[in-house]
């Protein structure tokens, strides 16, 4: 099929081109996501520790929730310097 365009506008190599594609991409971002979560995994679970316990002062309001939210903002600002 010399000549005739597939559906991004190059040569039609059929529909098994595009699936090898998307798995080949899929299994990089896997490879990816794998290395991050080594990398950065324990402090990226403390830093979604402290916004879950953000939310939840903010949840609580009034005097106290205020207080948290400044230590809980400290750690967190802590955290990014890290």
């Amino acid at each position: 099929m010399e000549g005739s365009e597939g559906e991004c506008g190059g040569p039609a190599h059929g529909p098994w081109v595009w699936s090898a594609y998307r798995a080949y991409n899929e299994l990089l971002r896997d490879k990816i996501k794998k290395r991050f979560e080594a990398s950065e995994g324990p402090w990226m679970d403390r830093l979604a520790e402290e916004l879950v316990q953000l939310v939840n002062a903010r949840w609580e309001g009034g005097r106290k929730g205020e207080k948290l939210e400044g230590e809980i903002q400290a750690r967190i600002a802590k955290l990014f310097e890290e």
